[in-house]
């Protein structure tokens, strides 16, 4: 098992096939959905796909989403991380794109702040990126808070999946590292 990152509260390491368990409990829940498409996956095959998918993803390109481990509990409690993206979303592709998803108990506790600072130290530290991207529905005040406080700078707004989504931009050359 591969850990990429650690903070002062939690490990950030690959998506195993253990993570099932955790992986569904996420992506099952239509409140964990409201702004990713409302399509949360109905069983564990699904998940068993996501994460082939996602290990696929660390041999291709080198990264791909974390799994998010509580250092007190060892419990799953999210995903975060670069993924590389190579489909063309919002007239951009091939780059890199932060992300992060918790179970909803652990949302409002600063984890997605903390794992998506980790994130972002990684990828412009270990990674030597120029830039990377984010993306939010328009409506998803929690994440659009998060981006910006970590810096990133408000591009666009573009449709994505029928729903409005704010652009986002962090370049190495403003990146504060914030550990």
């Amino acid at each position: 098992m591969k850990i990429f990152a650690e903070t002062e509260r939690l490990i950030l390491r690959e998506i195993l096939p253990t993570d099932i368990e955790g992986l569904f409990e996420l992506d099952s829940d239509p409140e964990v959905h409201k702004y990713l498409g409302n399509k949360p996956v109905k069983n564990k095959k699904q998940i068993a796909d996501i994460i082939t998918f996602i290990r696929q993803q660390y041999i291709d390109n080198g990264i791909g989403r974390w799994a998010i481990i509580d250092k007190k509990t060892n419990h799953f409690i999210g995903w975060t991380g670069l993924k590389f993206v190579t489909e063309e979303i919002n007239k951009h592709k091939n780059y890199h794109d932060l992300g992060y998803r918790l179970i909803q108990k652990y949302w409002g506790k600063g984890f997605a702040t903390e794992s998506a600072i980790a994130s972002l130290t990684y990828g412009f530290n270990t990674l030597h990126l120029n830039e990377i991207y984010a993306a939010a529905d328009i409506d998803n005040i929690g994440s659009n808070k998060i981006l910006t406080k970590l810096g990133f700078n408000f591009i666009e707004r573009f449709t994505y999946d029928g729903a409005i989504h704010n652009w986002y931009k962090l370049e190495k050359s403003t990146w504060v590292d914030k550990k």
